[in-house]
Order: structure tokens, then sequence, then C-alpha cells
């Protein structure tokens, strides 16, 4: 298949320093910071861009699980949100919430919660982060 190659560069110390992210695709480069990581800061943080792909990543799940099954979305909207937290002193990723909707014709709403968590599961992004308690709200529309 493909390897995508993302890079970082950080400067300077932990809490004073600063970083830039690039992506390989030159999609987007911007910077990171302390406070854009841990506090309120401007700029993105690993966590964020960890959310970005899981939401990307799910909605193209989907919307393939769907086809497979004989259905054609009209509109997959994920929301990824993932919780950093201190835990015995070290910054940890506790938890990732999926908060999706879909308009799909002809679906029935048993059919689409079950592919959905089916999905949860499965998604390249989802089963590279399965160390991480996952939970998923998907609503149709």
């Amino acid at each position: 298949m493909t390897e995508r190659v993302s890079e970082a560069v950080w400067k300077g110390s932990l809490k004073d320093g600063k970083g830039s992210v690039k992506l390989g695709s030159g999609a987007y480069e911007g910077p990171y910071t302390f406070a854009s990581r841990f506090e309120s800061g401007m700029g993105t943080n690993p966590e964020e861009l960890i959310g970005a792909a899981h939401a990307g990543c799910y909605s193209m799940a989907m919307s393939g699980a769907l086809d497979k099954e004989g259905f054609k979305a009209e509109h997959i909207h994920t929301v990824a949100k993932v919780k950093l937290e201190m835990i015995e002193g070290k910054a940890t990723i506790t938890h990732i919430h999926l908060d999706t909707e879909a308009n799909i014709p002809g679906i029935s709403a048993e059919k689409f919660a079950q592919i959905a968590e089916d999905v949860k599961l499965t998604c390249p992004v989802s089963v590279a982060l399965s160390h991480v308690p996952m939970s998923l709200t998907a609503r149709l529309l």
C-alpha cells in the first residue's frame, strides 16, 4: 500500500520552546507550543492531529462499509474528541470519543448502528489506537 510521512521540529525548552509540524503532502504546516498542547494557546498539537486523522479515517471507512452493504452515504460528518490528561505525572491520551452523523437513504437505524460500531473497531486509525478507550455516538439523519 502506501507510506505517509510527516515531520516535526522543536526548538528550545519544553515550556518556552516552540515547534512546527508539516504534512508530507504539503496540505498543512503549522506551529505548536506547550501552550497549544497543554493550555489554550494558538497553534495545533499532536492530539488535535490524531483527532483529525481518526475522524477522516472513520468517515471514509464508514462509507466503504456502507458500500459493501449496498448503501450509499450522501453525507458523513465525524468529530473526534481526543482527551489528554496527566496520569501519574505523565501526559496520557485517556479517551477518544467519535461523534458521527450521516445521511444514508434506505438504511434502518439498527443496521446503521451496527455498521457504525463495527467501523469504530476496524478503521485503521482505530486499530492503531486500540489501547485507548473509545466511545461512539452515531446519529442517522
